[in-house]
């Protein structure tokens, strides 16, 4: 007599042994999704180069003091002119994406087309878009693979960025015809204008790194250059810095960014998420730095103080083991902020990176995965990596606007 069947474990049981058939969410028509893409493609080029367009004019597409009433549809020529920035920083962008999505295809990874982030309002100055992002859809196994895609991106657009900045500066236009033609009200000071009508703190300039100052030096006419507070009205210019900038900020070496993918292929899990904690607060203390004083009010503490205490503890409890331990860091680095401003009067750090640093300590976090491939990469991709931490170095500025 042939032995009873045992029944299957519990673990081995399936929805098909149960009489159910397992249900998946079927993958959308690959037009609907083309479609997708194609769309915020287009919407991001609309709107950069409408935001190109109010950069280069000197005005909003609403005009703010009667409600939401129109100034004017652009003109034609207005609406090209727009393009000379919308074209190469999309360039550069579109570049980046594709660099991560070859190579993610090369490793048979599978991953989204780029997903374009629209965004303008008409009422205020924008670069009209919050960048591109890819979704991976598969687990990387190694970290040359995580190495190869990390660095792919901002090294493609790296490439497009350079010869971006170089046309821009072979390229100036005189600048007091220029400026004048954007801003007639200054041509009553004659080349003399910037004493009198740039005041101090107003207006937006943007920071130049290592290597605008480097290629500027190189191949621009010195006569030409324009002004820091009229940067914002030379397109390519515009378009080349802002492209360095994305650049810098992507190979940022903490956590899951390109620059952590690219540090971590070169030391590995456990060395570089250590170390990823100590970048990210370096990054913090020197955000943070100078923005409170022991020598402020009772009220800025009371109104600002407080919840930049707050925002501490926050983007600093996942990054030790206990919360206990990431409020003792948060009150250490608040502390030794307050040490370093009480030495040296009137330091200052940059605010604005504490949005990102928030980005960083609490959506995409500090520390990188382990791959189940840990092995060491080889030395050509080493050098490689580290040319890119350089480029990181080069472009990178601790205020990128001012």
């Amino acid at each position: 007599m042939p032995d009873a069947e045992t029944p299957p474990a519990a673990d081995t049981v399936t929805p098909e042994m149960l009489g159910f058939t397992p249900y998946e969410k079927p993958e959308p028509p690959r037009w609907r999704t083309y479609s997708l893409h194609l769309l915020l493609f287009l919407l991001t080029l609309a709107t950069t180069t409408l935001a190109g367009a109010e950069w280069i004019t000197g005005r909003m597409f609403f005009d703010q003091g009667q409600g939401f009433r129109l100034t004017g549809w652009f003109s034609t020529p207005e609406i090209l002119r727009g393009l000379w920035f919308s074209l190469p920083f999309l360039g550069v962008l579109t570049v980046h994406e594709f660099g991560h999505y070859f190579t993610a295809r090369h490793y048979r990874v599978r991953t989204t087309l780029p997903f374009y982030i629209p965004f303008f309002t008409g009422f205020f100055n924008t670069i009209g878009t919050f960048g591109a992002v890819i979704r991976i859809k598969d687990r990387i196994f190694s970290r040359k693979e995580f190495f190869d895609i990390g660095l792919a991106g901002p090294l493609a657009g790296f490439l497009v960025a350079v010869p971006v900045l170089i046309y821009g500066f072979t390229h100036l236009p005189d600048p007091l015809e220029y400026v004048f033609n954007i801003h007639p009200e200054y041509r009553a000071y004659g080349a003399d204008y910037a004493r009198y009508v740039y005041r101090a703190g107003e207006g937006m300039t943007l920071g130049k790194p290592l290597l605008y100052r480097l290629l500027e030096t190189i191949f621009a006419d010195p006569a030409r250059l324009p002004p820091p507070n009229e940067l914002m009205h030379y397109p390519v210019l515009l378009a080349g810095a802002l492209a360095l900038f994305f650049t810098a900020l992507n190979l940022l070496p903490i956590g899951q960014l390109d620059g952590g993918h690219i540090l971590y292929g070169l030391l590995g899990y456990r060395r570089f998420n250590r170390l990823s904690v100590g970048l990210f607060m370096a990054f913090i203390f020197y955000a943070g730095l100078g923005l409170f004083s022991l020598h402020s009010s009772t009220d800025t503490w009371l109104y600002w103080g407080l919840p930049y205490l707050l925002y501490l503890i926050l983007v600093f409890r996942r990054v030790l083991p206990t919360p206990r331990r990431g409020l003792m860091l948060a009150l250490s680095v608040f502390a030794a902020q307050l040490a370093v401003t009480l030495a040296v009067p009137g330091i200052q750090g940059n605010p604005g990176w504490l949005v990102f640093g928030l980005l960083l300590g609490r959506v995409t976090g500090i520390f990188h995965p382990q791959a189940p491939d840990e092995r060491p990469l080889s030395p050509g991709r080493k050098v490689l990596g580290w040319v890119m931490l350089l480029i990181f170095v080069l472009c990178f500025s601790p205020s990128p606007f001012g």
